[in-house]
This record gives C-alpha cells, sequence and structure tokens, in this order.
C-alpha cells in the first residue's frame, strides 16, 4: 500500500469521525445532506458485496466494515433519532439524487469491468461515489451560513477524493501496468474526469471559500 492511498483512507475515515462528532455531541444534522449520506449507503454496499468471499488482507476488510457501519450508523441517526432527525434540513435538501443512481448505473452498463453482477455492481459504485457529494454542495450552497464541524467534514471528504487521484497516478506509474488494465482504466478515467472536472472543480469552489473564511477567521459562508 502506498503512502497515497493510505493517506487517503485515514482522510475519509477522520471525514468521518468529524461527522459523527458533530451528530452525538450537538445531537443536530443541521447543514448534512441525508441524501448525500444514502447515496455512499448505495456506493459501499454495492462495492463491497465480496467482503465475505475476497480476503486481500486484515486492514482492506476492516476498513470496508468501518465504511459500511459508519455509513449506515449516519443514515440511522438522521432518519430514526428522536432528536437528530428533527434538525434535518428536508426542505432544502431537494436535489434528485435517484437521477445520480439512473446515470451511474447506466454508464457502469456502458463501460464495465466485466459482464456479470459484481463487477458492474462495483464499477456502478465507482462512478456513483465520484457524484454522491454533488445534494451535500448543493444544500451547503442553500443553507449558506455552515458550522464548522459540517465545512471540516466536506473538507476532509474532498482531501480524500484529491489524495485517492494522487494515488491512482501514482499506481499507474510505478507498477509497471502489472494490475488489471480494464479495471484500473476505469478507476483512473472515474477520478481523472467525473472527479477531476465535476467533483474537484465543485469542491474548488468550496475549497476557496472554506479557506478564505479560515484566513480571515470568519464563518464559512458560500455565495447563493
Amino acid at each position: 500500500m502506498n503512502l497515497f492511498r493510505l493517506a487517503g483512507d485515514m482522510t475519509h475515515l477522520l471525514s468521518i469521525v468529524v461527522l459523527l462528532l458533530k451528530i452525538r455531541t450537538t445531537k443536530s444534522c443541521a447543514g448534512i445532506s441525508l441524501k448525500t449520506q444514502e447515496l455512499y449507503v448505495v456506493v459501499f454496499v454495492t462495492r463491497y458485496l465480496d467482503l465475505f468471499t475476497r480476503h486481500l488482507s486484515f486492514y482492506n476488510s476492516m476498513m470496508k466494515l468501518v465504511f459500511l457501519g459508519t455509513s449506515f450508523a449516519i443514515v440511522w441517526y438522521m432518519r430514526y433519532h428522536k432528536v437528530v432527525k428533527q434538525t434535518y434540513n428536508k426542505d432544502e435538501d431537494t436535489f434528485k439524487h435517484y437521477f445520480l443512481i439512473l446515470l451511474s448505473f447506466m454508464l457502469a452498463l456502458l463501460i464495465p469491468h466485466a459482464f456479470n453482477t459484481i463487477e458492474i455492481l462495483w464499477t456502478f459504485s465507482i462512478y456513483l461515489e465520484a457524484v454522491a457529494i454533488l445534494p451535500q454542495l448543493v444544500l451547503l450552497q442553500r443553507s449558506r451560513n455552515i458550522d464548522n464541524l459540517t465545512g471540516n467534514y466536506v473538507f476532509l471528504l474532498g482531501g480524500y477524493r484529491g489524495l485517492y487521484l494522487l494515488n491512482w497516478v501514482y499506481r499507474f506509474f510505478t507498477e509497471n501496468h502489472k494490475f488489471r488494465w480494464i479495471r484500473d482504466f476505469v478507476e483512473i478515467l472515474k477520478t481523472a474526469w467525473i472527479s477531476g472536472l465535476v467533483q474537484t472543480a465543485l469542491y474548488a469552489d468550496f475549497f476557496y471559500y472554506y479557506i478564505k473564511s479560515w484566513k480571515n477567521r470568519e464563518k464559512l459562508k458560500l455565495p447563493a
């Protein structure tokens, strides 16, 4: 495992810790998109179908269990916790996330690793993760005033995606092309184009205002 992959995993894990810390300590999910969290549940469930049939390492299996467990826990808090659910911004979290699922699945059928259920769903999860943040970014733009923990969560999530992009670039140039060409090409295509052009462009706007607010020691606000 290279440094970029490890740093990406730890940044992703830290973003989840920050989000769970916000929900548990403040008993509030204000500013958090349930639509994005539900998309992440779909991403991890479809990606980790091989959890009990394919063992790569103890670390790999544990990270899969952590991401699955925490994603379900976050959705449970937002939907069913008697206090937390009352703070959910339902009227502002209106992004039609079902279209993202449909488009990602159609793309997975067009460019899969192989035409079998496991591989099509794996590819689907890769595409869906690239756009899963969109409902969250739209919600932040609508709410404008963003608390520190929510801003830190989104910032860390964007950092995780950037580190994974570096991870795949690093692998491409250092592993002598011994990895599976089609599968890694799909991953590189997703990170470089969908994440790189769509997600990074959206994150770039958020990063600008995040760093600006941190530099000026002001409350994070996004323009309408």
